[in-house]
């Protein structure tokens, strides 16, 4: 399984989510639950507890590498996000297919997701730089071939913020799941290829003041 780190910037720190945040969890996720339409996000302590667990049991096995974003303006906790769905096409393939192979060191595909913030850091570029750092790492740490994001297709902000990222819209998957309203939803998918990483990271640095003067 791949090493957790902890991912540093300007603006944040992504830590290795535990349970130790889990009050810090609740109070950010607390503030104003109206920016949540489309975003599925614990509410009070014991909903929030079963989802740290339910992150750290997918990251026993490899599966997922979930973050507790920590604001460093505030140096609070102001929400959460992950990689995700960690595939690993090293060694023979799984067989029957479908079935779920061993893992390896390095992942060789990844999605981003699981991301909400408390609404103080919305609109704070905190969601960009926490999306930069988790792009450096799966790109140029562990060199997978692809990362994948997904939006509830009616999540115009979402869908913005991650258009601005330079991904591609692969395509709108119809009754893909069930909504965070409850209603049947349809996911947009986009990804970042390994070969479009170096645009991507450079837009990235202009957007985020990375771009040293001449």
């Amino acid at each position: 399984m791949p090493a957790f780190v902890t991912l540093s910037g300007r603006l944040v720190r992504l830590e290795p989510l535990s349970l130790a945040a889990v009050d810090d969890l609740v109070a950010a996720a607390g503030e104003d639950r109206t920016t949540y339409g489309f975003t599925r996000v614990p509410h009070g302590r014991d909903e929030m507890a079963s989802y740290v667990e339910a992150a750290l049991a997918e990251q026993a096995e490899g599966r997922t590498m979930p973050f507790a974003i920590r604001w460093l303006h505030t140096d609070r906790i102001v929400g959460a996000t992950r990689l995700m769905n960690l595939e690993y096409w090293q060694g023979p393939m799984p067989w029957p297919p479908g079935a779920r192979g061993a893992v390896g060191e390095v992942p060789s595909v990844a999605d981003i997701g699981y991301t909400w913030l408390a609404a103080s850091a919305q609109g704070t570029g905190v969601n960009r730089e926490s999306k930069y750092l988790m792009l450096s790492l799966a790109f140029e740490t562990w060199q997978v071939h692809r990362v994948t994001l997904k939006a509830d297709v009616r999540n115009v902000r979402s869908r913005a913020a991650i258009e601005a990222l330079g991904a591609h819209l692969d395509g709108v998957r119809r009754a893909e799941s069930r909504g965070a309203d409850d209603t049947v939803r349809d996911t947009a998918f986009y990804s970042i290829l390994s070969s479009e990483w170096p645009l991507v990271r450079e837009r990235l640095h202009e957007r985020l003041g990375l771009v040293e003067a001449a």
